[in-house]
């Protein structure tokens, strides 16, 4: 009876599971967390909070165990996904700072441009794999740097820790003891050489950040340390596996195979295709990352990342009370034949992959006195297809290859519309993930490797995993007209 305690720490809250060795979640616990939105596109959580946040959900995930009659000193590991590119910096002592910045940030759109001005972007592009772009945790470092004395002043004299939040819990879970990061992290924060594995002191010096102190880069699935999650666990239990959340969410999905793909439909969407173990670059906008590494393997993956995706409408709900309940949505959209002309193109925070636009705004276009609610319901929630359309392009342009099959997961997953429109909108099979948690379950796979529980991939392979696959319509020439409709909103051709 071996079970593997599971955190996915995300950007609105944590959910905590424990994980048995058949692989199924057994017991759940989660507590939701609140970003602080302001200014020109400011986004910062409190670290502390995130903290606490963690131990709350575990507390309620560890109580819900305990009521089935299960015993927490059968739990032999701990397994951490979190939220990608939001970052801390912290002391020598374990104090923050300042704030966390939020992957959604903006605040270095003019740190961008200067990088840009000064020539990096090829060589970043050629380092990381990635573009210079305000969604990566080196381009709003520098900003913090340039506009907030204190942190300038502990980079300057080396008593700065910068970290990913898995770093982050990890230092304080372990009481200052453990410091360190896995692969996946380092590589979206543009401070990560893709193919030495290494922090690239070349880019450190061109963004003055030389003196910065960094964590330990390891495998996802390896020994990270020991904590009993401040006496939530009645005696220390070995971290075993530290990942981003969207490379969990691959992980947990199957995507073991080079040619396997996987959308996250959440706050934001990522879109994530193992290309096997050797780095592709990108000619079509596109990042190279390292989808996920177990010792003696790394395995990379193309990305396209939609900047907002469940965030859409999440807005339309709570600015603009267009319904209570998200889940009223799919009726709304189908009450309609068609979106009645109207697009919404979701740049709240800038248009990510393929297009990289970030400095443009939200709009909507073709509206007349005869749209209503449902017309912009419904165009919110087109966007997420057309997006995921948009960044699956690219990435067949880049491989050579037509992927087969899209695997699904996160909140919007659930939402009929977007999913019948999505798989018609490609014209594939899509398989949707029953398991709501699927990042956290990545990470209870990483973490079983590690401790034994598992294994080997193999293994994983066998384990029982519940998904309904979605085949496109036979008459796709609507949709086709409305993914050209789309793509002339985007070229400003309405």
């Amino acid at each position: 009876m071996s079970f593997i305690l599971s955190i996915d720490q995300g950007t609105s809250g944590t959910k905590a599971l424990v994980v048995d060795a058949a692989g199924q979640a057994v017991a759940k616990g989660a507590a939701i967390l609140e970003t602080k939105y302001f200014g020109e596109g400011f986004a910062e959580q409190d670290p502390e909070r995130i903290y606490q946040n963690v131990l709350e959900a575990v507390s309620r995930c560890l109580k819900n165990f305990d009521a089935l009659g299960f015993d927490k000193e059968n739990i032999v590991a701990i397994g951490i996904s979190n939220q990608r590119e939001t970052f801390v910096v912290w002391d020598e002592k374990g104090n923050p700072l300042h704030d966390a910045i939020v992957w959604q940030c903006k605040r270095s759109v003019s740190t961008c441009e200067t990088l840009r001005t000064k020539g990096f972007s090829e060589r970043v592009q050629e380092k990381t794999g990635l573009v210079i772009d305000p969604y990566f945790s080196a381009t709003k470092l520098i900003w913090l740097a340039g506009n907030v004395p204190q942190i300038k002043d502990a980079i300057d004299k080396g008593k700065a820790l910068f970290g990913t939040i898995d770093s982050w819990l990890l230092y304080r879970l372990t009481k200052g003891e453990c410091y360190a990061t896995d692969h996946t992290n380092a590589s979206r924060t543009m401070l990560f050489n893709i193919h030495g594995l290494t922090w690239d002191e070349g880019l450190l010096e061109d963004f003055e950040l030389q003196k910065l102190q960094l964590p330990a880069v390891k495998a996802s699935s390896d020994y990270f340390g020991e904590a009993d999650l401040d006496g939530l666990l009645d005696q220390p239990v070995p971290v075993m596996a530290m990942i981003g959340d969207s490379h969990a969410a691959a992980f947990g999905e199957g995507c073991f195979d080079s040619g396997t793909a996987k959308a996250t439909l959440g706050t934001g969407c990522s879109i994530m295709m193992n290309i096997g173990g050797q780095p592709v670059s990108s000619k079509n906008g596109m990042m190279t990352t390292i989808c996920w590494s177990v010792p003696g393997r790394v395995d990379y993956a193309l990305e396209g990342v939609i900047v907002t995706c469940g965030a859409t409408i999440e807005w339309l709900k709570n600015e603009m009370g267009f319904f209570n309940d998200i889940k009223a949505t799919a009726d709304m959209a189908f009450a309609v034949p068609d979106n009645g002309g109207v697009y919404l193109v979701p740049a709240f925070s800038g248009l990510g992959s393929p297009h990289w636009q970030m400095e443009r705004k939200a709009s909507i276009t073709g509206l007349t006195f005869a749209t209503n609610k449902n017309h912009i319901v419904r165009a919110a929630l087109e966007s997420i297809p057309y997006q995921i359309r948009d960044v699956i392009s690219a990435m067949e342009k880049d491989t050579h290859l037509s992927l087969k099959q899209l695997m699904t997961n996160g909140g919007l997953s659930a939402n009929a519309f977007v999913m019948s429109l999505l798989t018609d909108v490609l014209n594939k099979p899509v398989t949707k993930s029953i398991m709501p948690d699927v990042s956290a379950l990545g990470a209870a796979y990483m973490a079983g490797l590690a401790a034994g529980v598992y294994k080997d991939i193999a293994t994983l392979r066998k384990l029982k995993t519940d998904k309904e696959i979605l085949m496109p319509a036979d008459d796709l020439r609507n949709v086709k007209a409305w993914y050209q409709g789309w793509i002339n909103t985007l070229k400003g051709k309405v």
